[in-house]
């Protein structure tokens, strides 16, 4: 097993591990945004998020929510972020989602494009629409 994401999340590597169920390991991760900040990983190699069969996608949205209660009631936060990087901004090459604590002020945040190339809306809408009905 060559990937580093299936070594955590199988615990073949050492982890902080505080969480774990049949499907997925939850681990501190190493550099954290703010103390708390969780990974979610599934135990089959797993790359991207519409690679996730059902029963991983219920657990990875259950221990989010676990996750996300327990990070509000410890620390006490302005709110918590979750989020996962697909494609080329996936470092891990491994699906992970990141469920952390937020506050006002960290210096974490959204940053908007210096260019902006987008579509009416409407545009957007319909070519979504027409793709999900597809599936």
């Amino acid at each position: 097993m060559s990937c580093l994401g299936c070594q955590l999340a199988n615990q073949l590597i050492e982890a902080h591990v505080v969480y774990e169920d049949e499907w997925i390991t939850c681990i501190l991760d190493i550099d954290p945004l703010n103390e708390g900040h969780t990974l979610i990983l599934p135990k089959r190699h797993i790359r991207e998020l519409d690679e996730l069969d059902d029963r991983t996608l219920q657990s990875v949205m259950k221990a989010s929510v676990l996750l996300s209660t327990a990070l509000n009631k410890i620390y006490k936060p302005d709110g918590i972020s979750i989020l996962q990087n697909g494609g080329s901004f996936n470092d891990l090459d491994h699906y992970h989602m990141h469920v952390f604590p937020r506050y006002m002020g960290d210096g974490f945040g959204w940053t908007e494009p210096a260019v902006s190339n987008k579509a009416p809306l409407h545009m957007v809408k319909s070519n979504l629409r027409a793709m999900i009905g597809s599936r």
